[in-house]
């Protein structure tokens, strides 16, 4: 979806839960940091309504960012604001981490406890998600064919995405033949994606949640809600993740979808996932065995040959998808610092050799973690991430720490917000709603608002 201009139409937003650790403190750190960002108003307003049977008032609330903080199920969870852009995507997630660092650092706790961007609990072996959402109009023709399409592109793109992971999951192996285990994963989450499409988190992880919530207006909207995406850490990795998925739902919206389907998606993710080295091969609905990458390069192709050249962030992006097609086909390890699993991989075994580890040493679980923690002067990712790209610029901005994107509704709601704040009235606020004082509640249908229409 563009506009006349060319400007990206297409709102983009994620979710993030953060893992936890915790050294010689109590289990209250997660909601004393929770506390911290409402506490006199300081990053947004917390909410003063329930959310639903689990967000009773107090556990979460809006930032003046336009993000939102809350606790799910344990998790600390950091929401962007919508974002129109690519970089704004990149520099939003990025300002959750930020955060999080200064409330730490605020409370005291910096040297007790951590929060990491990862999806995986070694000693638990539960998963906690990145969810991305992305809108799309109701008008998009959503065939059964271009489903298909949709669900091949987001199953094979693991391959660019997959932030990767020390060993599998024992629930997988039950579920599998019997035989050798895996020592390094592509994935976090693939060994937790159950199926295709499904309503309801709570039930089934599925890589489409269908729930027709599209917290837009409805006439006009859809929201895609994907579930199986691991949490990036590399800028360059979430950069292109976010952007190769906009330009595939470009064309849905233009009806030039490849046309292609797997036997089955979720045993394909999780057959990728296990395989560290190309060539990585797939079963095709029709029964035959197609290179992964080759089926990602049609998808980049078409891409190409419609929207090559419409706008720098276009061509970054399509520029960033050859460059890792390209390395994945040839030599993964030109790929680090883009790409998470290859430079965790790289890394890890490097590590490994030097200290005589097998790969189920508790040791290397350990290292794993600290490739995801937010501080960069302790991440053993960020401190290989190439940053020479657009997915590099302004990661630091004091901007996104307290200050919405200025081209989508984020900043309708952040100014009600600060206005709110200053008069102490009584409020309920919500993605696409605000209700404050004796007023009439404010509607923010039109995710692209950026001035109060009344």
């Amino acid at each position: 979806m563009r506009n006349k201009a060319g400007r990206g139409l297409r709102i983009t937003g994620l979710e993030t839960e953060y893992g936890c650790l915790i050294q010689g403190a109590d289990g209250r750190a997660v909601g004393q940091l929770r506390d911290w960002f409402f506490e006199h108003h300081r990053h947004g307003l917390v909410d003063q309504h329930d959310r639903g049977w689990d967000e009773p008032p107090g556990n979460g609330g809006f930032l003046f960012n336009g993000g939102r903080v809350y606790i799910d199920m344990g998790h600390l969870e950091y929401c962007t604001p919508e974002c129109a852009t690519l970089q704004d995507v990149v520099r939003y997630d990025r300002a959750g981490d930020r955060l999080l660092l200064d409330g730490l650092k605020a409370l005291g706790l910096e040297e007790s406890v951590s929060f990491i961007r990862n999806n995986i609990d070694h000693h638990t072996g539960a998963t906690f998600g990145c969810h991305e959402n992305y809108s799309i109009p109701r008008t998009a023709p959503l065939t059964l064919s271009h489903i298909q399409s949709l669900i091949a592109f987001l199953t094979l793109r693991v391959l660019f995405t997959g932030s990767g992971r020390v060993g599998e999951t024992p629930s997988a192996l039950d579920q599998r033949k019997k035989g050798k285990g895996v020592d390094f994963q592509i994935s976090q989450r693939a060994d937790f994606v159950e199926t295709e499409l499904y309503e309801w988190v709570q039930h089934s992880r599925a890589i489409i949640n269908t729930r027709d919530e599209p917290l837009a207006d409805p006439r006009l909207y859809r929201r895609l809600h994907l579930l199986h995406g691991d949490t990036n850490v590399l800028p360059a990795a979430l950069y292109l993740k976010v952007g190769m998925t906009r330009l595939v739902l470009d064309l849905l919206d233009a009806n030039d979808l490849p046309e292609l389907a797997l036997a089955d998606a979720v045993n394909s993710l999780r057959s990728l996932s296990r395989q560290v080295r190309p060539p990585w091969r797939v079963i095709m609905e029709d029964g035959a065995e197609a290179d992964a990458v080759e089926l990602l390069s049609r998808f980049r192709q078409r891409a190409q040959a419609r929207f090559g050249g419409r706008d720098a962030e276009t061509d970054s992006v399509l520029g960033l998808w050859m460059r890792v097609e390209q390395g994945l086909a040839s030599d993964p390890k030109q790929l680090m610092g883009l790409v998470d699993w290859v430079t965790k991989l790289e890394l890890l075994e490097t590590f490994r050799q030097r200290e005589g580890l097998a790969w189920d040493a508790p040791w290397l679980e350990s290292q794993d973690l600290e490739y995801h923690q937010v501080d960069p002067d302790r991440s053993l990712g960020l401190a290989l991430a190439d940053l020479d790209g657009p997915w590099g610029l302004d990661l630091e901005s004091p901007r996104s720490l307290i200050d919405p994107p200025m081209d989508t509704r984020a900043a309708v709601r952040s100014a009600l917000m600060r206005r709110i704040a200053e008069a102490g009235d009584p409020y309920e606020i919500d993605w696409h709603r605000i209700g404050y004082g004796s007023a009439e509640s404010v509607l923010l249908l039109d995710p692209f608002q950026t001035e109060l229409s009344r």
